[in-house]
């Protein structure tokens, strides 16, 4: 017997961005890549402003989507970002995807507006949905549903109000 446990499990190597950020000094954790070949990254929301600053000064320009989901019932909120590097001749241009997990009594994430505009209604609608507080953002409030509206209707453990009220369509 060995005093080494053994696994099955395959070893995963980080990929070029998550190498590239931790040579920066930043802590990212490579999650692997999804369907796509895009790299996944589980950012701590204390770094999240960091990171996406090193993305953006080396040429990730556009934040293709910002959107949020809740794991299930009693479990983390999920802020994900999707970014790329656009330039003029960029035929597959670099991607990747973070996310930053938070509880969900918890649920607080630095905006990553100042860095791309881009974020302004998509974390609006992440809030107005799940109930995730982008701190910083110049306008958070609700976006799709009623300014008074109780909860999070996006959450797994929302609970459905036994009313509603009706409204004329004009």
């Amino acid at each position: 017997m060995t005093d080494t446990p053994h696994s099955d499990a395959p070893i995963v190597e980080a990929g070029p961005i998550s190498r590239w950020l931790q040579s920066q000094n930043l802590t990212v954790e490579y999650l692997g890549l999804d369907a796509s070949r895009v790299e996944l990254l589980k950012v701590d929301r204390n770094c999240l402003l960091a990171v996406c600053q090193a993305l953006y000064a080396d040429g990730f320009n556009y934040l293709q989507c910002q959107a949020a989901y809740d794991a299930g019932p009693g479990q983390e909120l999920v802020s994900t970002y999707h970014l790329i590097k656009l330039s003029d001749e960029a035929d597959r241009p670099p991607e990747v995807r973070l996310k930053v997990f938070v509880p969900r009594d918890d649920a607080r994430v630095p905006s990553v507006y100042w860095i791309w505009k881009t974020a302004d209604w998509q974390e609006r609608e992440s809030y107005d949905m799940f109930g995730i507080v982008y701190e910083g953002h110049p306008h958070l409030k609700r976006l799709l549903m009623p300014e008074d509206w109780v909860g999070w209707p996006l959450r797994k453990d929302y609970i459905t109000p036994d009313f509603y009220e009706l409204q004329e369509a004009y």
